[in-house]
Formats: structure tokens, sequence, C-alpha cells
């Protein structure tokens, strides 16, 4: 017996067309002339001692091409994590190399990428412009990509094994596997990790349109250059109209991709019932009742279909195995390859770094431990203290979705403000209270700290199934137990892969914490972000490499020796069973 339409039935398959259809259409055109426009300009002649301005009339400009650097770097981002963490889940030996050396890529800060990115791509592109800026893209890329390529691959291993075992009995094929069942797994962690890794984006933003390389300084016109100019000279007013537009840039980012990304992957949430508080998008309500998009759907459908079916042909079916640990001959040669062609990179790359850190005396050598030991000390305190609030806040709003709607926007508002651009006001009030830079530093590694924490509690929380919290009233549970028994083992292993990607962070940030220009004059700290940072502006690459080394190797020895035991504690004891 087929069930009669409800009224929202009914809005849902209405067929007419309206207004916001044709308004549809428009926007749509726009934003296709909009990105023509501002992609055309990346190929002209450039200056590098371009000449950024503070004044009103070019921060449309300035914002539509920071937009779409960082609409490149996200989509290069995107497609990084489906590969990178996709081959490390599908092949074990490939993960042996491939997870402890993302912790190597993650750890290393932007600045350390610089030098040799900018200069490859100059080199390429002769006095054109488009070498710079696929140098800033690729910059922002390796600010935006770990922590959503961590996430996907904690969501891949932790896929619970009956639903592994179904797709076997079903003979579903590689493709099929990954679009039913291994890219669903993902959705809820993969779209709160995109949100992290946009406000990422902005907080490097100043660092990446406009920087120093010896004796060369680099500028590309953009809300983070202009941001970053207004802040050096102190002018608040300049500051406080880059601020004002990057705040609207992220509500309407926070309106049109996000909300509706966030209440779209809801349905890939384990659950056996349906939960009655669910995230709400208008936006995605309108699309899904669009005659437009319903019509342009249609269009699309029979060309979809031959792609999944090709794609079908083209994997084999999945074979029920005797024996688990039983190989293809085939994934036997692609890891050995893999493995062989990694070393024989990793072999030439020691011994030019070798010969490059030759030149190197003890006294650069002593800062640079002085400066480990320092910034140590300041990741470990913006950790803890990140980790009290980001928690009991995270869990609130993941579990609340109306509280995560009035929240939502003003968390990615706080975690996309360049915290350079607030440092000026920042410094001053530390200076009044005689703190300086010492306290200060620590406050803008939080900055760049517990936005990774908190959105991965946020996606934490939300994934835990709604039947558990209300098995947890009928059992009369205290907020105690329910915090014991179910809230924190459901959110560890997302509260793991957020540490894990914070603390990569946090010594990121060490790089703009510890090093600040303010009024023509450079304000600094002892630490490894200092030695950085100076390294990179004076081209002294020797010092940048060995200061680079040495936070890396403190990153992975970390994450080695603490945060990777409880990530497999996570994946073994707190993995959700269906």
């Amino acid at each position: 017996m087929t069930r009669p339409l409800t009224p929202a039935n009914k809005t849902l398959e209405r067929s007419a067309w309206t207004w916001q259809d044709g308004l549809l259409i428009l926007a749509i055109f726009s934003l296709i002339l909009v990105i023509v426009q501002t992609a055309s300009q990346f190929s002209s002649d450039y200056n590098p001692n371009f000449q950024i301005e503070t004044t009103l009339n070019v921060l449309p400009a300035y914002t539509a091409q920071s937009l779409l650097r960082m609409a490149a770097a996200y989509f290069l981002s995107l497609l990084f994590t489906l590969v990178y963490a996709y081959s490390a889940y599908r092949f074990p030996l490939a993960a042996k190399i491939l997870i402890p050396l993302l912790d190597i890529l993650q750890s290393i800060p932007v600045l350390s990428f610089l030098p040799g990115v900018v200069l490859a791509l100059v080199t390429l592109f002769p006095g054109q412009r488009i070498g710079v800026e696929l140098a800033s893209i690729i910059l922002i890329f390796t600010g935006m990509t770990w922590n959503m390529t961590f996430s996907f691959y904690q969501s891949l291993s932790g896929i619970p094994r009956e639903l592994k075992e179904a797709a076997q009995v079903y003979r579903l094929n590689a493709w099929q596997q990954f679009w039913t069942l291994e890219l669903p797994a993902g959705a809820i962690g993969l779209v709160w990790n995109s949100v992290m890794s946009v406000a990422g984006g902005w907080f490097f933003l100043i660092a990446i349109e406009s920087f120093t390389l010896g004796d060369k300084n680099f500028n590309l016109p953009g809300l983070g250059s202009y941001l970053g100019k207004a802040a050096n000279e102190g002018n608040f007013g300049a500051i406080g109209w880059g601020l004002a537009v990057l705040i609207a840039v992220i509500i309407a980012l926070d309106f049109l991709i996000w909300q509706p990304l966030i209440a779209w992957a809801e349905k890939f949430k384990y659950q056996a019932v349906e939960a009655t508080n669910v995230p709400q998008s208008k936006l995605l309500d309108f699309l899904r009742r669009s005659a437009t998009l319903r019509v342009f759907k249609s269009r699309i459908s029979p060309i979809r279909d031959s792609f999944d079916r090709g794609l079908a042909r083209a994997f084999a079916p999945a074979n029920l195995q005797t024996n688990p640990r039983q190989k293809s001959r085939i994934g036997n040669w692609i890891n050995w390859i893999f493995v062989s062609g990694f070393a024989v990179i990793v072999l030439w790359g020691t011994w030019e770094a070798v010969l490059l850190l030759r030149l190197l005396n003890l006294s650069d050598w002593q800062k640079v431990m002085t400066g480990a030991f320092f910034t140590a000390l300041r990741v470990i305190c913006a950790l803890f203290l990140s980790l009290l609030w980001t928690v009991p806040v995270g869990v609130a709003i993941g579990r609340n979705p109306r509280l995560a709607q009035i929240l939502q926007p003003l968390v990615q508002i706080a975690a996309s403000v360049p915290a350079t651009a607030l440092f000026p006001v920042l410094l001053l009030a530390l200076i009044q209270a005689g703190g300086g830079l010492q306290i200060g530093s620590v406050a803008l590694m939080m900055l760049g700290t517990m936005w990774y924490l908190l959105f991965n509690v946020i996606a934490g929380a939300q994934a835990i199934p709604s039947e558990l919290f209300e098995a947890a009233q009928v059992y009369k549970l205290s907020l105690i137990q329910l915090w014991k028994s179910l809230i924190l083992p459901g959110i560890f292993p997302y509260l793991i892969t957020g540490i894990i990607t914070a603390v990569g962070g946090a010594w990121n940030a060490s790089i703009v914490s510890e090093y600040v220009q303010f009024k023509g004059q450079i304000v600094t700290t002892e630490g490894l972000g200092e030695t950085i940072s100076q390294a990179t502006a004076s081209g002294n690459f020797p010092l940048l490499l060995a200061a680079t080394s040495v936070m890396s190797l403190l990153v992975v020895l970390t994450n080695r020796l603490v945060w990777r035991p409880l990530y497999r504690l996570a994946q073994e004891k707190y993995q959700l069973l269906v």
C-alpha cells in the first residue's frame, strides 16, 4: 500500500518553476563569470615587489582572488585525501610508510615548504605571475590537507567488521565498496574537517600571500596580503574593514556550502532508528525541491549510470578469501615497487640534506635546540589549555543541532580569522599587562590548535548513534556515567585524530606566533618558530633545514610514542559495532 504524500513530501516533489529557480541559474552564471575573470589575472606578468593597497575599493577584487586560491587548494586537498588515505587503508605495506610520512609532512611548517616551492615554480614560469600563484595554492594546500587525510583514514579504519563482511558476501568490487561503504563511512568526519581545513587556510593566508625570501618580497593581491600590510602599518581602520569582509565571506560560505553539507552528511550516520533532532539547511531544502536541479539531474543521470557501469566492469567482484592474509601477486608487486621508489627518494634526500647541514656551526645547533625546548613548552601549554574547553563545547555542539546552527558560524569565524591580523591589538594589551610575546605566543598557538580539536570532537559527538543516548536515558545514567561509558569512548577516535593534527598545528603556528611584524618592527621570542621565520626571511637554507628537521623529528616522536598507541587503542577498543 502506498503512503499518501504529506505536505512536506508534496513540497519536496513539486515540479513548478519558481523565481528562486531563475535566481539560481543567474547565480551559477555569475559565479562562473567571476571565476573566469579572476583566473585571467593569474597569467599576467609579475612584479615580485608588487605594492599592496589598503583602500576599500580594492577589497572586492582582492577577496575574489583569495577565494579562488582557497577553492583550488581545497579541491587539491580533497583529491589528495581520497587517494592517500584510501591507498594507506587498502595496502597494509604501503600504510607502514604512508602514515609515518603523513606525520612528517603535517609537522613541517608552511614556511619551510615556501622556499623550495616558490623558487621551483618561479624558475618554471619566469616572469609570470602563474608561478607564484601556483606556489601560493600549494602552500595553502599544505596547511589544509593533513587533518582531512588523518580523519578519512581513521574513518576507513573504523568501519565495523560486519559491514566489511557483508560487502564480501554481496561480492562488491573495489569501486562499489568505495562508493557505497567506505566514502559514506568517512563523510561526517570529512565534512567537519573540511570546515577546519578551510579555516586553517584563512589562518595562514597572510603568511602565504605576502612573504620575504632572501632579498625579495613576494606579494600577491588578496585579502591576506591586505590584512598583513594593514597589521604591519598599524592601520586599525583597514584591519577592521578587512576582518569585516572576511567575516562576511565566512558567513556566506557557511550558509551556501557547510550547512547544506553537514545536513546532507547526516544520512551517513550509523543508527538503527531515525533521529528526531537533525541538522537543517534551508538552502539544501530549496535545492531538493528545485525544478531546475531536478531537470538537470535527470539529464546527467544516464551519464552517471553509464560511468558507474563502466567502473563496475573495470573492477572485478571481490572474492571471499579463506585466508584473510592472502594477497594477490599484483598487490605485492605494487607494494614493493612503491617501497623501492620511496627508498630511492629517501636516500637521495638524506644525502643532499647531510651536505647542506655540514655548513652549520655549533652556535647554530645550540640556537635550534634551545628554541626547540621553549617551543615544546608552549605547544604543551597550548594543547592542554585547548582541551579544557574544546571537549565539553564540542560535545554540546555535536549533540544539539539547534545549538550547532547557532554556534557553528561563530566557531568558523573565530577559527578562520588570521591570528596575525588580530595580533597588534593582542600584543598591545599584553605589553600593558607585562606578559609580552612570551604569553602572546601561547595564545596565538591556541588559535592555531584548538579548532582542530573542536571540529573533530563535534564530528565524533555527531557520529554517535542517537539510540545509544536514548538507551542511556532509559537506564537513567548520571552525567558522569554518561560521559564515562558513552561520550568519551564515542568521541575518543576523533579526539585522538584531532590531537595529532592539533599538535602539528601548534608547531606550525609557532612560525607566526614567535616572529611578529608590527608597525614596521619585528617582535620575537626565543623558539623554533622564530628560528624558521628568521631563516626564511634571510634565505639561510642550512639553518632552515636544521630547524625544520628538528621540529619534524619532535612531532613524529611524540606521535609514535604517545598518540599512535592511543590511536590503536581507539581502533581496537572503541570501534563502533553494528
